[in-house]
């Protein structure tokens, strides 16, 4: 998938409900694990961590 240009992914896990991400910006990849059993919820998830690397990558403060 793709988001804002930078490629992800997120997957099932074998533990019902876990869905495991991961994405790269620039050489830093970040991966992880999100709990939840609405498949999109997951991917919106991965998203907004997107854009909050995104924004640390920019130099923007994030919001309180």
């Amino acid at each position: 998938m793709n988001h804002r240009g930078i490629e992800f992914t997120v997957a099932k896990t074998a533990i019902p409900g876990i869905w495991q991400w991961q994405f790269r910006i620039g050489e830093q990849v970040k991966s992880g694990k999100t709990e939840t059993k609405i498949d999109l919820l997951a991917i919106r998830r991965v998203q907004l961590r997107i854009d909050r690397e995104l924004k640390r990558a920019a130099g923007q403060p994030e919001p309180a």
